[in-house]
């Protein structure tokens, strides 16, 4: 079986880094209603799944659990170039290690300054 990725093309190299280094992409699911419902999540990549983790009882898990076809979009660079886009099935996977203790996830972000903001105003509209 050949790989997902052909990393032979200047495309793959492309994909295949970014998927790796990048920190968050876009996973769409699909509601209840058949609308794609796009959320920002953080994400390891291990060479041919990728594996991103939830809160418990977050939209995205019943989503999935009602229809598993599902997209994680790449944010494009600077000028709208460089586009990734994998689709696939998803499912709650039992036998994953928690965030915590997953090597390949705790390496993609581990920071070593914690950043505290101390709100001195809220808006919106």
């Amino acid at each position: 079986m050949e790989p997902l990725i052909d990393t032979r093309t200047k495309f793959g190299v492309r994909a295949e880094r970014r998927l790796r280094e990048d920190r968050i992409g876009w996973l769409v699911t699909v509601g209840q209603d058949g609308t794609p419902q796009p959320n920002a999540v953080w994400f390891a990549w291990d060479g041919s799944s990728l594996l991103i983790y939830s809160m418990p009882d977050q939209a995205k898990l019943r989503h999935i659990a009602r229809n598993p076809r599902v997209a994680l979009h790449l944010d494009s660079q600077d000028h709208g170039d460089d586009i990734v886009v994998v689709t696939g099935t998803a499912a709650v996977d039992p036998t994953a290690p928690t965030a915590n203790v997953n090597p390949t996830y705790v390496q993609k972000y581990a920071y070593s300054v914690a950043i505290r903001i101390t709100p001195s105003k809220v808006r919106g509209f």
